[in-house]
């Protein structure tokens, strides 16, 4: 459970100056949101604090911009937040600076001043002490609601927290309530679900689960690399070489552990990486040349499903093949009606799971989704988030 104060712990006696950290990096197209899941995440921590009558500056990152780049502003967010809350929203010009300034000087009780794209400001990134200073002498008190960028040492989720009294949002504390539970007091059996294309980038999450789960099933192209460390035959899948020994590490970890890891049995097979390929389904998981492993096939969708039927709580991460082509999107559809389905506690880890999730309109039907997939796998694997870490203790 989360140690730190919430914004509910906040006395707040109305006209103080909030400076909230949201995720706002949401995907855009043609200057619109396309997907406002983050901006509504946020709403509960945003609505309680306006209900106190505070004067909110809203702070986000969108994207991976080199620059001030146009395309990258917060205007579109803003906008659409402006259509979900009953309070006046403004949209800042910068991040820091004079005009900022004047800006949050004019804040009434109960309005909201998004600034721009914090990662417009390169001490963002770096967690420069000036800019954080900056921020800070804006608002009287700070509010973590960013899960998915908690894992980030950044002026706006750490730095700005040393300076001000910080507390956790309501977001940012059902996530880290939520996560944690998993791997200390889960509803069994636990069964984790991963997917995805690297084992590299799951290894430490696999070795965290073999002690902790019950049943651990792995899809994606990342069981490439755990059949070519059992010696079986790939052809032309998607494999990740630094894969194979880790692979073998945790093969070799879970023959002594109490944790099952499962395979897939059998596999869809494409010629190419594109929709319209030729398709064939392999009982089976020795892939000949000329071949690719694209997703998992229906008899190891089945036998996921029932493994997810009869969880106490299920952890899902990573899609089961290339989802986003119709052709090979069965199995990862087989494992989200599973989870929308099941009967326990489901929790999907963010990323390409909750985008498939979304795209088979099932996404309201699981306990709970994450904001944050690199936040909540590192989480998972047991390490401190410097977002979370930042804050104040509760008494």
């Amino acid at each position: 459970m989360l140690d730190k104060k919430t914004v509910r712990d906040l006395d707040l006696q109305g006209g103080e100056r909030v400076l909230v950290r949201v995720d706002f990096n949401v995907p855009l197209e043609d200057g619109r949101v396309t997907d406002d899941v983050r901006i509504r995440a946020a709403l509960p921590t945003i609505e309680l604090l306006l209900g106190k009558g505070a004067r909110l500056v809203l702070c986000s990152h969108l994207g991976r911009p080199k620059d001030r780049e146009p395309e990258t502003s917060l205007a579109p967010a803003s906008e659409r937040l402006r259509e979900l809350i009953d309070a006046p929203v403004t949209q800042a010009s910068a991040v820091v600076g004079d005009e900022v300034k004047a800006q949050v000087d004019a804040l009434e009780p109960g309005s909201v001043l998004v600034l721009e794209n914090t990662r417009w400001e390169p001490g963002e990134k770096s967690n420069d002490p000036q800019l954080a200073k900056q921020l800070a002498s804006y608002a009287d008190v700070y509010v973590n609601d960013a899960f998915g960028a908690a894992h980030r040492a950044h002026a706006t989720t750490a730095g700005v927290a040393e300076l001000l009294p910080a507390a956790a949002g309501l977001l940012l504390e059902r996530e880290v309530d939520t996560l944690t539970r998993i791997v200390e007091s889960p509803d069994r059996p636990l069964c984790v679900v991963l997917g995805g294309a690297k084992v590299s980038d799951k290894v430490a999450l696999i070795d965290r689960f073999l002690e902790t789960a019950d049943t651990i099933l792995i899809g994606g192209a990342m069981c490439f690399s755990f059949f070519r460390a059992q010696g079986t035959p790939t052809g032309d899948s998607l494999l990740e070489e630094e894969g194979i020994e880790l692979a073998r590490k945790a093969l070799a970890k879970a023959e002594g552990a109490d944790c099952r890891l499962l395979l897939p049995t059998d596999l869809v097979l494409g010629k190419a990486f594109a929709a319209d390929t030729d398709r064939q389904d392999l009982d089976g998981t020795d892939v000949p040349d000329g071949w690719m492993g694209l997703d998992v096939g229906p008899k190891t969708a089945a036998d996921y499903g029932r493994e997810i039927a009869e969880a106490g709580t299920v952890f899902w991460n990573g899609p089961m093949g290339a989802f986003e082509m119709e052709p090979f999107a069965g199995g990862t559809r087989a494992v989200a009606e599973a989870v929308a389905k099941a009967p326990g506690i489901t929790v999907v880890g963010g990323g390409d799971s909750a985008a498939a999730l979304a795209s088979f309109g099932l996404a309201d039907q699981v306990t709970h989704m994450s904001t944050g997939g690199g936040a909540a796998l590192e989480l998972l694997e047991g390490k401190p988030l410097p977002g979370v870490e930042a804050l104040d203790h509760a008494r």
